[in-house]
């Protein structure tokens, strides 16, 4: 009886598949920040960048566990119908089903302002997503955790109807 069990007649393993190798993810290397405020805008910049690569782990490692995130629906002085998700696997589901199959081109921060209190921090940034370039649009709010910061809550359609 002859039993194929993988390798050719000289004993040799087989050849690998034919086909292109998967692609590989290239990310751009983040610089150490000079101060709290640059860090805290590398960390929303990087935000953008994995929406568009769609690197969940990465994002998971820029959220604290217990974050929230907020859709404001545009209408910023009406908060009984924002949808809100907390805590990293609510964020997780968001990411995932919603904001990935939109699958953007680009999701950038622009006009970034920054306030820093002492181991905490706000943003007030535009969006620029797709079809989507509005003013003052994200409020984010970060802490430090174990001596990095975190986004700890991001409301976003803040920009009017």
């Amino acid at each position: 009886t002859l039993a194929i069990v993988g390798c050719s007649a000289n004993g040799a393993p087989p050849p690998p598949p034919s086909g292109n190798p998967p692609a590989q993810r290239v990310r751009t290397p983040t610089p150490v920040p000079a101060n709290d405020e640059e860090a805290i805008r590398q960390l929303i910049v990087a935000e953008g960048e994995e929406v568009v690569q769609q690197d969940i782990d990465r994002l998971q490692s820029m959220w604290a566990s217990d974050g929230v995130v907020t859709d404001a629906n545009r209408t910023s002085d009406h908060s009984a119908d924002d949808k809100t998700g907390k805590n990293w696997g609510q964020i997780r589901d968001r990411y995932v089903n919603i904001v990935f199959p939109s699958n953007p081109a680009f999701a950038e921060h622009p006009n970034i302002r920054v306030t820093i209190t002492n181991d905490t921090a706000t943003a007030i940034a535009d969006t620029k997503i797709g079809i989507t370039n509005l003013k003052d649009n994200d409020t984010w709010t970060f802490r430090t955790i174990d001596g990095q910061w975190k986004v700890t809550s991001l409301t976003f359609s803040l920009a009017t109807k």
